[in-house]
């Protein structure tokens, strides 16, 4: 499996925040003023913590193996049990600290991690869809999908040669 999996990484803890309006009136004036707060939970959170990450990065390995466009990446890593089982661990930890969780990732960046694997954009295409048929498994709602997505977009540049 390589590190292609760890394009993942970069999955961003934001907050969606609430519009609150105040009126305050005096003596000859009305003053409106809004502010903005930060009311929910980190997408850490929100997706259910470590258990649910660790879930879902299994879910998504194990479509990834079993995709013909893009498990020749996945290999030697595949056919390794502890190298597995370090890969899955690292690629947990790596979402997990993006979005805001106790862990700490120690992997490499995704342009060291992905030099000379010859990813084109049909696999990194593919990847995206392992990993959001994974999402769609456990019924991880759209807003904390599409704030892991998103950081793929931008991750593409790193990846594919």
């Amino acid at each position: 499996m390589k590190n292609l999996a760890f394009l993942l990484l970069a999955a961003i803890a934001v907050g969606c925040s609430s519009q609150e309006t105040t009126t305050t009136t005096t003596e000859s004036t009305t003053t409106t003023e809004t502010t903005t707060a930060t009311t929910e939970k980190s997408l850490y959170d929100r997706l259910g913590g470590k258990e649910a990450i660790t879930a879902v990065v299994d879910q998504f390995v194990a479509n990834c193996a079993a995709d013909k466009r893009i498990n020749k990446f996945f290999k030697k890593t595949a056919s390794n049990p502890k190298r597995l089982a370090a890969f899955k661990a690292k690629l947990v930890d790596q979402i997990c600290e993006a979005a805001g969780g106790p862990c700490t990732y120690s992997g490499k960046d995704m342009k060291t991690a992905h030099k000379g694997m010859k990813v084109k954009g049909p696999h990194f295409d593919a990847l995206v869809e392992d990993l959001t048929k994974a999402l769609d498994k456990f019924k991880v709602s759209e807003t904390e999908k599409s704030q892991l997505l998103a950081v793929l977009g931008p991750m593409k540049s790193d990846i594919v040669e």
